[in-house]
Formats: structure tokens, C-alpha cells, sequence
């Protein structure tokens, strides 16, 4: 692979000055907990459903809590104070809070109750465990794809209907399917329950969905010989929930960002925050890939200006992978193709910027987007776009490759574009195999100055940042151009302070270390 000479001691001290930012946010926040951290508890530990009025059993229990002043502690000890003393399992304790006719209260034995906690927390692990090794006997058993990965959406609303596009596109050479959510979900504080039909421009994320999409996956994943990795949205106001789900149900990737619904959701900054340190502990038990969302940044900024903001958010994002126990392997750190077609040498700053993030993170599964922002409703022009990607994401060897659609700002892509988006990349993907190693950058020359002056101003912003701290970073718009407080945005009323004698079973099992940090 060629490489451009770019200063490592530079990288390192960009790199440096994230952790700490990181790591300062990681401080900040480990004195609270969050509505949905306790719900998502809650799924691990056994409870689901709804009551008769479709509100999510999980939402019940914790309303309850709340309303008994208890959640502070953690929902997990009084759920299983009241299991032990009446010999149930969660889920009839839920459903009894639900009926009305049960109060929880806090243990009168917190050991016993922390060590059944405890039990009923190995036992969930030990499941995921299990569906993080089957995903290994699949993938040895029936073979993947090399990368990049072919990464195609479907969204029609109707999760039977996105099965039927969903095994159509893993036949004609998609390697991992997105079901893309409905409009609006992040923004609901429950996730809905059951096999859904009526989504808005995706489909609901649950449990059911996941679950009917991953075995119809598997299905044809046999048929055509290889694995096909599922992808869903792990992002909003349900954060840890959507991720216990998918790590129950064997997802592969989920979209993940420590601040993509902090400024283009406009969830509460202190939410999202701690929310996302769990969602990811849960993700990196469950071997998923998280997809971060940088390249939502060059849809509202511009592309070639405000490069250096894609490479110091992924640095950010980077960090707080860490902090949650993801491995390198499962950060797929996002970045897009979204430079002006008009710009002259357009096509040799996406290269630079795509081997810098290549180079920079050497390990990480990276996530490429295609362009969008500057895509007309021609056609044909979009197809070209399109195959310039292609090449930057092959001659840069990219892992996980979203599909560019030449209808793009046309409509919801029907699936001959699907089929027409996968034969261009396919084509380039196999008539320039081993380009990458049969050409060097020059030395001195373009690409390689334009890679070092972002890296230099990510490396200036990152310092920036950390003198004033990632909120006040977030306030002053320094990324996408969109500006957010602490104190602003929705969700704040769901986060909870904890008690000193807080106590949640799943960091010390999940977690590297077997410390409760989170």
C-alpha cells in the first residue's frame, strides 16, 4: 500500500490531546446514569414486552423507580430484591409494576440482591458470548467477502418488504445490509415492540426486526457463500437499549457516534455522552463494529475546508471507543467523498484525505460514504461521481464501502439502482485489485501537502479543544457549523445522578478492566 509521509509525532500528539478531551468528558459524566442505561439494564436482565396501552415494559419500570425515588441507585437492586422474595423472574416483576399492584422498594438484603444481580448479568453475557462465537463459526463456515465491503441500505418501512430487497441485494453482491430507521426514532424515549409495517422512510428498530432480518441473512448468506453482516442504528434517545438488542439478536455493525445526535438530533450533550460510553461497553462485548458519523459534518460544512474536523472528531470518537473496551478492529470511523465536483484537483484532495484517515488509523475498519451533498438529480454525471469514489475507496483500501446511488436526490433508490450502484463498484473494485500496490505517492507533491495541513489543523483544533473542553467546543460550533449547550437540547430530564450505593452488574463483566466506570 503506498504511503504518504506524514509526521507521526504530530499524529501522536493529536492523538494525545483527544484521550484527555475524551477522557475529561468520561470523568465528568461517570457520576450519572441515564433513563435509558437502566432500561437497557433491564432488557439484559430478561425484561421486554409491553402493557396494554404498548408502552414498553422496561419504560414502565423505571417510571416506577423514578416515581419511588430509587432509580438513583440503579434499577437493577430492587428488581431483583423483589424476584428473590416472590421467586419470579424479571419480566413478572415488571409485569406486576406494570398492573399497578406491585411496589418496589429498595433490597433488605442490597449483598444477596447484588449477588442474583450478578448471576442474572453473567447469564446475559454468557448468551452474548455465545452469539459473538457463532458469528465466528458462520463467517469460518461460509466464507466473507474481501474488502471494502459493499454496505447497501434498504428502508421501505415494511420489515417483510426489507427482507424481500434485503436477500435481493445479498445475491447481486452487497456484503452488508443497513436497514435504515424510520423518520424520527432517535428522537422517541421508547423503543417500539414487535414486527413493524409502517415505518416513514426506514423501518422501527426492534428486537423482532433485528431478529427477522438476521436469520433471513444467514439464509441467504449460505445461499451465495458468504457472510452478510447486519447493520442497524444505534443512536438517539435509546442508545444503550437499541445496542443490548442488537448484541441479543447478533448484529454485526451499528452506527454509534459519541456527538452525531448531540448536533444534528439535538438530544441533550449530557445524555448522549453518557449514553454512548455504555451503548459502545455493550458493543464491544457483543464483537459489533461501530459506525461514527463524520461524514455528516461535509453535508452542512464544507468539504475541503473543514477536512481537519472529520480527522479531529475521529481522533474524539477513537478515544471514547477505548474508554467503552472496543478494539481497534471495531471502530469503523466514518468520512466521505463530499468535495465540490467543480473544485479543480477535487478528485486528488479526496484521495489525500481518504489515506490520511487511512494511515492515521491503521487498524479501524473505515467507514467510506459517497457523495451526496453535490449529487444533481443527473444521472449520469452521479454514476461518474460514484466511480470516482469507488477508486478512492479501493486505491486506499477502505473496509466498509456505502453504496452510491445515482439516483441520489432523486428518491428512495428502487432496487435496479441498488443493483446498477453494486455492478460499478464491483467493476472497479476488480479491474484495479492491486493498483494500491503498484503506485506511490510523490513525494513532496500535492496529495501528500494537502494530507499534512489537515492533519496539522486537526492537530491545532484538538488543542483547542482541549483548553476549553469538548461541551464548549460542541457551543462554539466548531463541528458542522452547529452550535449546542449543555443544558439544551432533548433528553436532560433523563439523566439521573447515582447514589453512593449505586450498583449496575454489566460494566464489571464487560468492561477490559472488570472496573465499574461507567
Amino acid at each position: 500500500m503506498p504511503h504518504l509521509n506524514l509526521d507521526k509525532a504530530r499524529i501522536a500528539r493529536a492523538r494525545g490531546a483527544a484521550q484527555r478531551i475524551a477522557r475529561r468528558v468520561f470523568d465528568d459524566m461517570s457520576v450519572f446514569s441515564t433513563t435509558t442505561v437502566e432500561r437497557a439494564t433491564l432488557r439484559l436482565l430478561g425484561i421486554d414486552g409491553v402493557d396494554e396501552n404498548q408502552v414498553p415494559l422496561p419504560n414502565r419500570v423505571v417510571e416506577h423507580l423514578l416515581q419511588q425515588q430509587l432509580l438513583q441507585h440503579g434499577a437493577t437492586t430492587a428488581v431483583v430484591a423483589a424476584m428473590l422474595e416472590r421467586g419470579w423472574s424479571a419480566q413478572q416483576v415488571a409485569q406486576a409494576v406494570a398492573e399497578g399492584w406491585l411496589t418496589l422498594q429498595r433490597p433488605k438484603d442490597e449483598a444477596a440482591a447484588r449477588t442474583a444481580a450478578g448471576q442474572l448479568a453473567q447469564a446475559r453475557c454468557a448468551q452474548i458470548a455465545g452469539q459473538r462465537a457463532h458469528r465466528a463459526a458462520q463467517i469460518k463456515a461460509v466464507g466473507e467477502a474481501r474488502t471494502p465491503w459493499l454496505y447497501l441500505i434498504v428502508a421501505t418501512g415494511n420489515i417483510h418488504e426489507d427482507v424481500v430487497q434485503a436477500r435481493a441485494a445479498a445475491e447481486q453482491g452487497a456484503d452488508i445490509i443497513a436497514v435504515i430507521r424510520s423518520t424520527g426514532q432517535s428522537l422517541l424515549d421508547y423503543v417500539p415492540y414487535g414486527a413493524t409495517t409502517e415505518g416513514f422512510g426506514g423501518t422501527y428498530a426492534t428486537q423482532e426486526n433485528f431478529r427477522l432480518m438476521r436469520a433471513a441473512l444467514d439464509e441467504v448468506g449460505k445461499k451465495v457463500g458468504r457472510y452478510i453482516r447486519l447493520t442497524n442504528y444505534c443512536s438517539g434517545l435509546c442508545m444503550p437499549e437499541i445496542a443490548a438488542m442488537g448484541a441479543m439478536e447478533r448484529l454485526d455493525m451499528m452506527l454509534n457516534d459519541s456527538m452525531y445526535g448531540i448536533i444534528f438530533r439535538d438530544i441533550n450533550m449530557q445524555r448522549t455522552f453518557i449514553d454512548q460510553f455504555f451503548s459502545r461497553m455493550v458493543n464491544a462485548y457483543a464483537g459489533i463494529i461501530i459506525n461514527t458519523g463524520e461524514d455528516n459534518y461535509l453535508t452542512t460544512a464544507d468539504a475541503y475546508e473543514a477536512a481537519h474536523t472529520v480527522l479531529a472528531s475521529q481522533l474524539i470518537n477513537e478515544q471514547f471507543a477505548v474508554l467503552s473496551g472496543l478494539k481497534p478492529e471495531q471502530m469503523g470511523l466514518g468520512h466521505a467523498f463530499e468535495i465540490d465536483p467543480q473544485m479543480e484537483n477535487g478528485f486528488l484532495w479526496e484521495l489525500a484525505h481518504a489515506q490520511l484517515a487511512r494511515q492515521v488509523f491503521p487498524d479501524a475498519p473505515l467507514k467510506y460514504m459517497p457523495p451526496t451533498k453535490h449529487m444533481t438529480g443527473n444521472i449520469f454525471k452521479g454514476h461518474v461521481q460514484d466511480a470516482l469514489f469507488n477508486v478512492v475507496s479501493t486505491v486506499t483500501q477502505q473496509d466498509i464501502h456505502l453504496l452510491g446511488m445515482m439516483t441520489e436526490a432523486i428518491h428512495t433508490p428502487f432496487i435496479q439502482d441498488r443493483f446498477l450502484a453494486v455492478q460499478n463498484a464491483q467493476y472497479v473494485f476488480h479491474t484495479m485489485k492491486d493498483l494500491h500496490s503498484e503506485i506511490e505517492f510523490k513525494a513532496g507533491g500535492q496529495i501528500e501537502q494537502r494530507a499534512q495541513s489537515v492533519l496539522a489543523q486537526a492537530e491545532a483544533m484538538l488543542n483547542e479543544i482541549e483548553g476549553m473542553g469538548l461541551p464548549g467546543a460542541i457551543g462554539k460550533a466548531m463541528f458542522a457549523e452547529i452550535a449546542r449547550t449543555p443544558t439544551g437540547g432533548k433528553g436532560l430530564d433523563g439523566v439521573i445522578e447515582k447514589s453512593a450505593e449505586y450498583y449496575n452488574p454489566f460494566p464489571m463483566l464487560m468492561l477490559p478492566n472488570g472496573v465499574e466506570n461507567v
